[in-house]
């Protein structure tokens, strides 16, 4: 379960940022995953909670979105983006994509208080 080593990964960034702007707790944390990045969203739930017990991040509210990834198709020329792994160009239907990004897990935002 890799969730759990990136939610502590995550949850230090947090702390980081939460110091820095002397907050006393955070209420809010938007996570963006990329659509490549093989994390399963109940997992990364489970174990953010997990994961935020006894630090200024406990109880607060996980929001998740989803980033499609961005990739180039070799056959017809287009940028696009892609929602999962092998998935075909969505203009051509061709499988030859350069797949640029969609496999990381970024703190987009937090709430403090």
């Amino acid at each position: 379960m890799h969730e759990l080593s990136l939610c502590y990964e995550a949850l230090a960034l947090i702390g980081q940022q939460a110091g820095r702007h002397g907050a006393r707790r955070v209420t809010g944390v938007w996570l963006e995953l990329g659509a490549l990045s093989c994390i399963e969203e109940s997992a990364l739930r489970f174990a953010f909670g997990s994961a935020c017990r006894g630090t200024l991040a406990e109880g607060s509210m996980l929001h998740l979105a989803v980033r499609a990834a961005p990739a180039w198709c070799w056959h017809c020329g287009a940028a696009v983006e892609i929602s999962r792994h092998g998935a075909g160009c969505p203009r051509c239907g061709g499988h030859e994509l350069q797949v640029s990004g969609g496999d990381s897990l970024r703190v987009r935002q937090l709430e403090l208080e």
